[in-house]
């Protein structure tokens, strides 16, 4: 067991899946040499070679067509978009052919791509590098997206995603590359890509996030818990499919929830468990469903960001109006 941070967690697991199997490729703009802007994929150029992983020009569009080529071909593809800000150059290769192959062929073609790309804010970027898109392709049947929030979800979903012969979004938290480590056994294991995780038991109230906002949902029931107050925050991991059946489970011994997302709140992951809920498990609660989201306008700049990203603050103050409701 080595103690790594999320960012080398995903590079252990993207050198097991380059071990495991020669059909696998990464490819973007400058992952080779550099190891990417980030260092994700740092010294696997050296391991496993320039036709294993290489730099590609800077062409989003270019990026995702190679990685459906190569996917027909028997290959699998694990490009690297630099930032999600920069995936509306590959809006088509996402939603409207790489997640339509297998309805279009019957099932008998599929696109194993696990396409990479970096998102959410805290760490003061440039416009267009920070946006949390993910609302943009949650409704893209065929398409998994899916997020991990610690080091040890991050390698072993990646592990996964590229096993899987699902075209898989796979968004990293920028802010959670270098602020945490975890215990991460060596070699592989596997995290599966279509459930949520409890990250911590609760009695009293249901949290439910993903990514960063987990980390800060578990603030909140840390919190909560010195006067006695029993939280249980949910890990969606997955943002499609969303696991229903751990959240309703939640619901159902807690009778209260509050649904928390870093992207603006229309229209988003947030809105979708939140009809979840009242579609399928509303009898089960004693208040209101609680939302925590950011405001509906463009992504600031930096230097306003932490104003407008929801935090701890935010999630206990919403937390607090539920349980007293």
């Amino acid at each position: 067991m080595a103690k790594l941070t999320y960012i080398k967690a995903i590079t252990d697991g993207l050198d097991v899946v380059l071990g495991e199997d020669p059909k696998t490729l990464i490819f973007g703009e400058d992952v080779g040499k550099n190891g990417g802007v980030f260092r994700t994929t740092e010294g696997l150029q050296d391991k496993y070679g320039e036709d294993r992983v290489f730099d590609t020009p800077l062409a989003e569009s270019g990026i995702l067509g190679l990685s459906i080529g190569l996917a027909a071909t028997g290959w699998r593809p694990i490009p690297e978009i630099q930032f999600m800000g920069f995936t509306f150059e590959a809006v088509d290769s996402l939603g409207g052919q790489m997640s339509r192959e297998r309805f279009r062929f019957s099932g008998k073609r599929s696109m194993p791509i696990t396409v990479r790309t970096p998102f959410g804010g805290g760490t003061h970027t440039a416009e267009m590098h920070a946006d949390n898109l993910e609302n943009y392709y949650v409704g893209t049947p065929g398409l998994r997206v899916v997020t991990p929030a610690n080091p040890y979800d991050a390698k072993g979903m990646i592990i996964s995603a590229v096993e899987n012969n699902d075209p898989v979004l796979f968004l990293e938290n920028l802010k959670l590359y270098r602020s945490m480590k975890d215990e991460i056994p060596e070699g592989k294991y596997t995290v599966p890509l279509d459930t949520a995780k409890v990250a911590r038991e609760g009695t009293d109230i249901t949290i439910v996030a993903y990514s960063a906002e987990v980390n800060e949902s578990l603030k909140v029931a840390d919190k909560l818990a010195k006067e006695n107050i029993s939280a249980e925050v949910i890990d969606l991991r997955s943002l499609s499919p969303i696991d229903t059946d751990t959240i309703f489970k939640s619901v159902e011994k807690t009778h209260k929830v509050v649904v928390v997302q870093e992207a603006q709140k229309m229209a988003g992951v947030g809105a979708q468990v939140t009809a979840e809920i009242a579609e399928h498990a509303i009898m089960n609660l004693d208040a209101p469903i609680g939302r925590v989201a950011a405001p509906d306008s463009v992504y600031p700049w930096a230097q306003v960001e932490n104003d407008w990203i929801p935090n701890a603050d935010d999630i206990e103050e919403k937390a607090r109006e539920i349980l007293n409701y």
